[in-house]
């Protein structure tokens, strides 16, 4: 907790998610522009995914931390001067397993996300997306891309069973 209302950044825990990659049951995955309507975009496409792998009942938590995800590669992975109309340096991933579901969002930005702590104060506008992350996924964290990929991955895991 941040003293005296003090606000803490505190990095993330690293890793990939706790599934094989290569038992995956279904995957899809979209390019976003750099625009903030591409977070309408990927829930849309969260919407049209989940329902075709049957997972319409999920949707309203997914959708939010795709949200949160998107959103905040789009504010904070993004240099500032990045083109808002230039092609699309964002991508989300919808992965199903049997028994779990892990969206993930690849940014360009080779710095690790770091989650900010509030005094219980949920009236500031930003700094309550990753604590919304860990609050609707049963777990989540991120790794770097590898080899000459430049970026990051932030991923989150559904249990859904």
């Amino acid at each position: 907790m941040g003293t005296n209302g003090s606000t803490m950044l505190e990095p993330l825990r690293q890793g990939l998610p706790p599934l094989d990659p290569s038992a995956v049951s279904s995957a899809a995955s979209c390019s976003l522009p750099a625009r903030y309507e591409a977070v309408g975009s990927a829930r849309q496409f969260t919407r049209t995914t989940l329902d075709q792998w049957d997972l319409e009942e999920r949707f309203d938590d997914v959708a939010l931390v795709v949200s949160e995800l998107v959103t905040n590669a789009l504010r904070h992975a993004l240099p500032s001067d990045t083109p808002r109309d230039q092609g699309p340096p964002v991508r989300l991933h919808l992965m199903r397993w049997t028994s779990r579901l892990v969206c993930a969002v690849r940014d360009p930005s080779d710095d690790s996300p770091v989650t900010r702590e509030t005094d219980d104060d949920f009236s500031a506008e930003s700094g309550r997306g990753l604590f919304l992350v860990d609050s609707f996924s049963d777990s989540w964290g991120w790794h770097p891309l590898a080899g000459a990929l430049r970026g990051k991955v932030v991923w989150a895991l559904f249990r859904l069973v």
